[in-house]
């Protein structure tokens, strides 16, 4: 965890910039200050407090419910600013935008697993087409065939050395993919801790 003797509170004044950042996502929630009682808090209770202007000290979502967790909290080189990785329980913004930055997600992946997850939660109403994806999920012959249609394809692109469609074809091996597993619970997120602990693990 932050080591707050090391942080260097004197250039702002008692304060530090504190940069938050979504733990799975890597959007960029919001930026705003903190001085020592205010991480002080943090570290105790592992959710967000910040030094407001207006507010004094401030516990993000003690109003809204909308809090974040500590991930984690790490200082930068000049120990003037922390970044801290947070798991949010609502919109980061006071507008209700999920950030305070309007350049949505900063991973496309991310963007696209958050479009699914969506397309299985809700159900077409009553006489609406299905979309493409919610189609995929309700058939489970249907999607585990594109798999490997698409599959094919991209090896095909590979084989032929042409960039553009081997680009293309990987985006729909990996749209597929994210559709596929979906229906088992699986997540983007999921795939990425997978790989996360792979890649911790001592090279052979």
């Amino acid at each position: 965890m932050l080591d707050l003797s090391k942080l260097d509170f004197t250039k702002g004044n008692g304060l530090v910039t504190v940069v938050t950042q979504d733990a799975h996502t890597g959007d960029l929630l919001m930026v705003a200050h903190a001085d020592r009682e205010a991480l002080e808090k943090t570290i105790e209770t592992g959710e967000m407090y910040y030094r407001s202007r207006s507010r004094g000290l401030w516990h993000k979502g003690g109003t809204s419910g909308n809090v974040q967790r500590v991930v984690s909290l790490t200082a930068d080189c000049d120990a003037d600013a922390v970044l801290a990785r947070v798991e949010k329980a609502g919109p980061a913004c006071h507008t209700g935008a999920e950030t305070c930055f309007d350049i949505g997600p900063v991973d496309e992946l991310v963007a696209l697993d958050r479009t699914i997850a969506e397309r299985a939660r809700k159900a077409p109403a009553p006489g609406e087409k299905p979309s493409y994806t919610r189609r995929l999920l309700d058939d489970r012959n249907l999607r585990l065939k594109k798999i490997g249609e698409e599959a094919v394809e991209l090896v095909t692109a590979c084989a032929d050395g042409d960039k553009e469609r081997a680009a293309e074809e990987a985006a729909d091996v990996l749209y597929h993919l994210l559709v596929a597993v979906r229906p088992l619970g699986v997540t983007l997120e999921d795939v990425k801790a997978v790989l996360a602990r792979r890649a911790r693990k001592p090279a052979k």
